[in-house]
C-alpha cells in the first residue's frame, strides 16, 4: 500500500540510539496496523512523530508501537477498555482463556504507565506547530497562484487567502487610567507647610527673626500622620 512505512522511513525517523534495534519484522508490525481502515492514517503520522519518546533508552520498541496504537484509539473516541482491547487482542484472549472476565485492573494499570502519557502529551502539541512545514506548503502554493495562475479570480482569491493568513498580529494596546488621588492629610500636610512659610517670611520682614535663625529653628508641623 502507498501509505506503507519502510525500513529507512522508519530508521530516519527514531533516535539515532535505537536505530540499530528496528528490524523489519517490527516495520512489517507497524504496516499491518496502518493497514487498519480505522486509525491507520493517525496511526502513521503517530508513530513517526512521537518517536522522541524513544530517545531516554528507557522504552522497547515493540512497546512504543502497542503503546502508539492504544494512544490512536484513544484519541480516537474509544475508552480505555475498548482501547486496550483493540490494542492487545492475544493478551485479552490469554485473559478469558484463564477465566478472568474483568481485566479492568490491568486496562488502568496500562493506560497510567508512563510510556502511554509521554505520548498522549505529545499528542497534545497543537496542531499548527506539528503541522508547520505543511502549513509553509501551502502558504508556497497560494504565493504561485497569485502569480501564475492565468484565471484573475484565482489570483485574486490567492492574494487575498495570503493577507488573510500572513496579517501580523494586532498590537494590544492598554491604555492606564491613573488617577492620583491625593488624601486629605497630604493636603493638610501642604497647607501647613505653606502657612509656615508665609509666617517665617513675615517674622523676617518685621526684623524680629533673622533668616539665620530661622534656618537653625526647630519645626514643627502639626499634621495627624494617620491622616498622610
Amino acid at each position: 500500500m502507498g501509505n506503507n512505512l519502510s525500513l529507512d522511513i522508519i530508521k530516519g525517523a527514531v533516535p539515532r540510539s535505537i536505530k540499530n534495534n528496528i528490524t523489519q519484522e517490527m516495520v512489517d508490525k507497524i504496516n499491518d496496523i496502518v493497514s487498519d481502515p480505522d486509525i491507520g492514517e493517525e496511526y502513521r503520522e503517530a508513530i513517526l512523530g512521537y518517536s522522541d519518546v524513544m530517545q531516554s533508552g528507557v522504552y522497547k520498541m515493540s512497546d512504543y508501537i502497542s503503546a502508539v496504537k492504544y494512544v490512536s484509539y484513544k484519541l480516537r473516541g474509544d475508552t480505555n477498555m475498548s482501547a486496550y482491547t483493540k490494542t492487545f487482542p492475544d493478551r485479552v484472549a490469554r485473559y478469558h482463556g484463564r477465566g478472568v472476565t474483568d481485566y479492568s485492573p490491568w486496562v488502568t494499570s496500562y493506560g497510567k504507565s508512563k510510556l502511554v502519557n509521554d505520548i498522549l502529551g505529545r499528542s497534545m502539541i497543537p496542531t499548527h506547530i506539528l503541522n508547520a512545514d505543511v502549513h509553509q506548503k501551502a502558504i508556497n502554493v497560494l504565493a504561485q497562484l497569485m502569480t501564475t495562475a492565468h484565471s484573475e479570480k484565482v489570483r485574486s482569491d490567492s492574494a487575498n487567502s495570503l493577507l488573510t493568513h500572513l496579517k501580523p498580529p494586532e498590537t494590544s494596546k492598554i491604555e492606564i487610567d491613573i488617577n492620583t488621588k491625593q488624601s486629605d492629610g497630604i493636603n493638610d500636610l501642604r497647607e501647613a507647610t505653606l502657612e509656615l512659610v508665609r509666617s517665617q517670611k513675615q517674622m523676617i520682614e518685621s526684623g524680629s527673626h533673622t533668616a539665620k535663625s530661622i534656618a537653625h529653628s526647630n519645626i514643627i508641623i502639626d499634621v495627624d500622620v494617620e491622616d498622610i
